[in-house]
């Protein structure tokens, strides 16, 4: 009975510490699609629609593509992770060209990505003051994952007002 209880007790810790990793594998996995697809855009646009933008007051393409740049960082470092000391994140919105901007979207993606899995076992459900929201270490992973989301969403409409095709749509 206690070779039982032992077995069970192990088979639950592994159950546990499988679940956490599937849970952050898979944000990990679907928020690389929504990076590919974020990048495909950037590319798909023509260097002279960067500074387009919609109305007055609202983001360029090439600003929308800092902002998410910048969230990457700003809600990465809040769990935890320092952006790489040669980021200077308050002076992303000065970046321009076409190259320039998709590498510093590449890189920030580069770096949340390589940091999800980091997020440590048991630490999931601690709360992390975002600054705007009060969310657990789960909901900060969940935040990165729906940012890129948002933003691709944005860059899509962006896109076909410009009469850019999504490259996965074609």
């Amino acid at each position: 009975m206690k070779k039982l209880l032992l077995a069970a007790f192990l088979f639950a810790g592994c159950f546990s510490y499988a679940q956490e990793e599937l849970t952050q594998n898979t944000i990990k996995a679907v928020l690389t699609g929504n990076q590919s697809q974020v990048i495909q855009l950037a590319e798909a646009f023509p260097e002279e629609k960067y500074d387009w933008r919609p109305a007055e007051g609202i983001s360029s393409v090439g600003e929308a593509l800092l902002h998410v740049a910048g969230g990457n960082y700003f809600l990465a470092s809040k769990l935890g992770f320092a952006p790489p000391e040669d980021v200077d994140v308050m002076n992303l919105g000065k970046i321009t060209g076409k190259e320039n901007i998709i590498a510093a979207l590449k890189k920030s993606n580069e770096f949340v990505l390589e940091n999800i899995t980091k997020v440590e076992d048991g630490s999931l459900n601690e709360e992390v003051d975002f600054g705007f929201m009060k969310s657990n270490k789960l909901g900060g992973l969940l935040a990165i994952m729906e940012h890129n989301g948002e933003h691709k969403g944005q860059l899509i409409a962006y896109a076909r007002t410009n009469g850019v095709v999504p490259p996965w749509s074609k």
